[in-house]
């Protein structure tokens, strides 16, 4: 691998992949496979699956480090994405994250962040993915090379923001770590004005 995919390798107090659970998760999930690719896929589904999507199933706890995602068994798209890096970036494959500027009830303004992520595949380079879970209307698949997300942007306003980050946007994190419960959050989830942002240079 290439020395300028480590920052997509590294842990964080959001991205605590060396935490005791996580790594077990890891591990476990990573078992007799032998390619990058399937290892990938098993801890893409089942983050995808197994991690309910808070404002899917109404649940009020706000997550955000990727231990305490999966301690909690509960995040929003942020921070399910922030547990999928943890798993990935634990069995050694480069993982980052992506962004979508939706709107939030998907009829015009107001706007807000979508939060994902892109792995890095030997066969395919960079491969978006999307864990945020699946329901009626979303079917999020990983099927490399072909890109299966959640949303597409449609509605002007909506976009998808450039860049794999090695980190998740500071704004994302401060979001989560200001409320305790998700109905404090929905008038406060994040935004960026896509005139302005620049992303940094994917490794």
């Amino acid at each position: 691998m290439k020395d300028n995919r480590e920052p997509y390798l590294r842990r964080t107090e959001v991205i605590d992949w060396d935490q005791p659970q996580v790594l077990a998760l890891a591990r476990r999930l990573a078992a007799g496979a032998d390619e990058t690719a399937e290892i990938a896929r098993r801890c893409f589904e089942w983050v995808r699956d197994e991690i309910m999507h808070s404002a899917d199933y109404r649940l009020p706890r706000v997550t955000c480090a990727a231990s305490q995602v999966l301690t909690i068994g509960s995040g929003l798209c942020y921070a399910k994405s922030h547990l999928l890096a943890a798993l990935l970036r634990a069995n050694g494959i480069p993982a980052g994250f992506c962004y979508q500027r939706l709107s939030r009830d998907d009829n015009g303004p107001p706007y807000c962040l979508h939060g994902f992520n892109a792995v890095w595949l030997p066969a395919t380079g960079w491969y978006r993915i999307d864990p945020r879970g699946n329901r009626a209307g979303i079917d999020a698949r990983f099927t490399p090379p072909i890109e299966r997300l959640a949303f597409h942007p449609r509605l002007a306003g909506e976009t998808d923001l450039p860049g794999i980050l090695a980190e998740p946007l500071p704004q994302v994190v401060a979001a989560l770590r200001s409320v305790a419960h998700t109905d404090e959050l929905w008038d406060r989830l994040p935004d960026v004005d896509p005139t302005r942002y620049t992303a940094p240079p994917v490794a």
